[in-house]
């Protein structure tokens, strides 16, 4: 393309991304006129539409985001050359972006920092959001790789790693619960739940939609006491004594040290969700996406083999 042509398509780009021409305007400090001659221009030279225009603002046709899809391309094997030629430097500079889930982030503190040793010249950033949202920078090149629990099938996405990663009953070691599970063969079931002060999380998170899952399964129909939208508030109310559903991964450090407990549960919705490590189908990694690839696999909690234990409680 000639740099009359990226100036273009990259206007095309942020109007798409932004859902608006005068977000994209704002963004790349520009008219909003500008912005709407350099899209007409592109598409007169393709000869086709690239955006629906709705009073809400723009939204890519078929063939624009056949055009998104090479501009995202592009940049990546830009990306992808800039960093290969930095590595024969020794990665001294560049930069990546994660998205994650909230249950990862104490797993990921540890990897996060040896990476940064190894490689201090090259800047991390780790962006917090919901699953649905995770999986959307990934596929839209806004990070180059995402963490997530229990992800929905998405066709566009690479799965690199997936570990099973149940979800359990937490409560802390003096609870009734705890005390009756030590001799137990069997796992809990839903209904075993009823009657204790019970904590989950909002609806928007993927647990609640396999709690949703289970209770149709058992017939049971939970009443929380408290909903919320902050794991670490859901562990805080287990330790003070109540119950709280969560995968193993994110209370693995309380568990380690005994001031929490895991029960098993029963319900095949519990047993069966996994953690992911995943980046955008085709999308060529950046070597140094690759060697934190490569670091996360190796080091966090979530993606370690599943114990095996004894139904019922783990400290």
């Amino acid at each position: 393309m000639s740099l009359v042509q990226e100036r273009r398509i990259r206007h095309f780009h942020e109007a798409a991304r932004l859902g608006s021409v005068r977000a994209a305007a704002d963004f790349l400090n520009v008219a909003p006129s500008a912005v709407s001659r350099q899209i007409t221009q592109l598409e007169h030279e393709l000869g086709m539409s690239l955006l629906e225009r709705h009073r809400r603002g723009v939204k890519p046709t078929e063939a624009g985001e056949r055009v998104l899809e090479y501009y995202r391309q592009r940049l990546a094997q830009q990306e992808v050359l800039l960093e290969s030629l930095q590595s024969l430097k020794g990665l001294q500079s560049g930069s990546l972006i994660l998205a994650i889930g909230e249950g990862f982030i104490e797993g990921l503190a540890g990897p996060l920092s040896r990476f940064s040793a190894r490689y201090p010249g090259i800047e991390l950033k780790v962006n917090l959001c919901g699953s649905n949202e995770v999986i959307r920078q990934v596929v839209e090149d806004e990070a180059h790789l995402g963490l997530v629990f229990h992800p929905p099938r998405d066709p566009k996405i690479r799965t690199h790693v997936s570990r099973p990663q149940p979800v359990c009953a937490v409560v802390n070691p003096e609870h009734p619960l705890a005390r009756e599970a030590e001799g137990a063969r069997e796992p809990l079931t839903l209904a075993a739940l009823e009657g204790h002060a019970l904590a989950l999380p909002e609806v928007s998170f993927g647990i609640r939609q396999i709690v949703a899952q289970a209770e149709h399964q058992a017939g049971v129909m939970l009443s929380p006491t408290l909903t919320c939208n902050a794991l670490a508030m859901l562990k805080q109310f287990a330790l003070q004594g109540g119950v709280t559903l969560l995968p193993d991964f994110v209370v693995a450090e309380e568990i380690a040290v005994g001031r929490l407990c895991r029960l098993s549960l029963q319900e095949a919705p519990f047993i069966t969700p996994h953690v992911q490590l995943i980046s955008r189908l085709g999308r060529q990694l950046s070597v140094g996406a690759d060697r934190l690839l490569g670091l996360l696999r190796e080091d966090m909690t979530a993606f370690s083999p599943p114990e095996v234990g004894s139904v019922g409680q783990s400290r």
